[in-house]
C-alpha cells in the first residue's frame, strides 16, 4: 500500500514515509475532504471538529492520511475550474424556466412567486433610485437640483 499526498507517492512501509512533515497546504487539502464528506453526509459535525483536531496536532505525512483514510478519494475525472459551477448554474436555470413555463410542477408551492415578486420590488427600487439620482444630481453637498434652465451652480436662469 502506498501514501498520497499532494502527489508523492511513498510506500506506506518505508520510513521515509514516516518522517515527511505536512505541510500547511497539506493540511488544508486533507480539511477540504472533511468538509466535503460532511456536506455529502458521511461525517457528523462531531466527527468532523473531532478530525480537524487530529489536523491541526498531525506533524507528519501519514498522520494525515489516517485522518480521511475511511473516506473516498476525489474523483479523478472531475473537471475542474468554471466547468461544474456553470453547468450547475444552467441545470439551475433550466429547471427555473421549466416551473416558470408550467412543464414540470412548482418544489414548493408559493415560494416562486414570493421570490419572483422580492425580485420585481428590488428591480423597481433600483430604477427608481437611478431615476431619483438622475435628475436630482448627486454633488459634494448631497442633492443638488438641477433642471433643465438651471446654469453652471445650480441655479435657474431667467
Amino acid at each position: 500500500m502506498s501514501e498520497s499526498v499532494l502527489g508523492a507517492t511513498l510506500p506506506a512501509d518505508s520510513p521515509a514515509a514516516e518522517g515527511i512533515r505536512c505541510s500547511d497546504a497539506e493540511r488544508e487539502q486533507v480539511r477540504a475532504v472533511l468538509y466535503t464528506a460532511a456536506g455529502e453526509g458521511r461525517l457528523t459535525m462531531d466527527e468532523v471538529e473531532e478530525r480537524l483536531a487530529r489536523i491541526e496536532a498531525a506533524r507528519y505525512r501519514h498522520e494525515l492520511t489516517g485522518v480521511t483514510a475511511d473516506l473516498p478519494g476525489p474523483e479523478r475525472n472531475s473537471p475542474g475550474g468554471w466547468r461544474p459551477i456553470m453547468a450547475a448554474a444552467g441545470r439551475t436555470l433550466a429547471a427555473e424556466l421549466a416551473v416558470l413555463l408550467g412543464r414540470t410542477p412548482e418544489p414548493s408551492p408559493g415560494r416562486r412567486r414570493w421570490l419572483l415578486a422580492l425580485t420585481v420590488l428590488i428591480g423597481l427600487l433600483i430604477t427608481a433610485a437611478v431615476i431619483v439620482g438622475a435628475v436630482h444630481g448627486f454633488g459634494a453637498d448631497g442633492f443638488e437640483p438641477h433642471g433643465l434652465d438651471a446654469g453652471p451652480g445650480g441655479e435657474i436662469g431667467h
